[in-house]
């Protein structure tokens, strides 16, 4: 007998719009020769962000041949001071500027902008033999504030033990999420928390770990294979996160598309780029890019929210 499943489908329609491709070689005052869709420059970005980042590199120089954008992934703090210590034109994060900051390179004749190009989930993982996958916003806090530290702290007769955290690193946009949005600015006191360097780690760790959860953002997650992104990582599970506490099965929501796009899912976060660069050159010609109709199917793709263009929702039922 087949079973017939129904999905809910998040589609994309753009207006196409034309890239510029308009090349001045003349060499600025600090040596750079890169136009808007040719040239050498390095950009920084939040490690993240580099599956979604990596794709939107591979299009752009496959589109513009001789332009060569290269990544330093790092975490959010070292991206956004390398931007403003000049070392960088383009940083990739999780957040806007800050005015502070606005004003500070405003004082030194600099032009910044920010553009939203992506709305992205934060995703709590589990080990795939864990089954306690319904968490609500309000245990996450006691987690992070070490009121809970164990399993049965959460779900009554677990056995499980403690709850070990692990974050992608310790100052990463994952971590300023969690201080900032759900523990409302101050920082982290569990002692069960800790931070590896990049997110695959978080994500082996956790596999090899029964008793972790890590938190990763949502384009790390998604089937590669599955055009529809409803299909996540076959080697963990995904935690459902809600509003409501205590939580359950009606009220938790995992951090697919739709959830992304009505605001169920409590869990969003906007990506940003960000640009100090006065030559408006290869940086702006690559984040420009990433926000056109070519960028924004790109982060359809990957699983992520575009910030432009008509959203389009359907059901579809699948036998299986």
């Amino acid at each position: 007998m087949s079973k017939l499943t129904s999905y809910i489908i998040v589609g994309l329609t753009l207006t196409t719009v034309l890239f510029s491709s308009c090349h001045n070689n003349k060499k600025g005052k600090d040596g750079r020769t890169d136009t808007y869709s040719s040239g050498a420059i390095h950009f920084v970005s939040d490690e993240s962000f580099s599956p979604l980042i990596e794709e939107e590199r591979f299009v752009f120089q496959n589109d513009y041949p001789k332009a060569k954008v290269t990544p330093i992934y790092t975490n959010e703090s070292e991206a956004i001071n390398r931007l403003l210590n000049g070392k960088a034109w383009l940083a990739f994060t999780a957040r806007d500027f800050k005015p502070s900051e606005i004003k500070s390179l405003q004082a030194q004749s600099y032009r910044p902008v920010s553009l939203k190009l992506a709305y992205d989930a934060l995703a709590f993982i589990v080990n795939k033999a864990n089954t306690d996958t319904i968490i609500s916003v309000k245990n996450i806090e006691h987690i992070m504030t070490g009121k809970a530290t164990r399993w049965s702290d959460l779900f009554k007769g677990s056995r499980r033990g403690t709850i070990t955290v692990v974050f992608d690193n310790a100052k990463s946009s994952t971590v300023h999420y969690v201080e900032d949005s759900i523990l409302g600015g101050k920082a982290i006191s569990n002692p069960h928390v800790a931070a590896v360097n990049k997110t695959a780690e978080v994500i082996k760790y956790v596999e090899q770990n029964p008793g972790a959860i890590g938190i990763i953002g949502n384009n790390w997650l998604n089937d590669k294979h599955d055009s529809t992104n409803l299909t996540f990582n076959k080697n963990i599970r995904v935690m459902s996160v809600s509003r409501i506490h205590p939580a359950t099965p009606t009220s938790g929501r995992k951090p697919y598309q739709y959830y992304i796009y009505n605001g169920e899912y409590p869990l969003i976060r906007t990506v940003y780029a960000l640009l100090n660069d006065p030559r408006q050159g290869l940086p702006w010609g690559f984040a420009h890019f990433i926000e056109g109709p070519k960028g924004q199917r790109i982060v359809m793709k990957a699983g992520l929210l575009p910030v432009l263009g008509n959203i389009n929702i359907r059901d579809v039922n699948v036998s299986q």
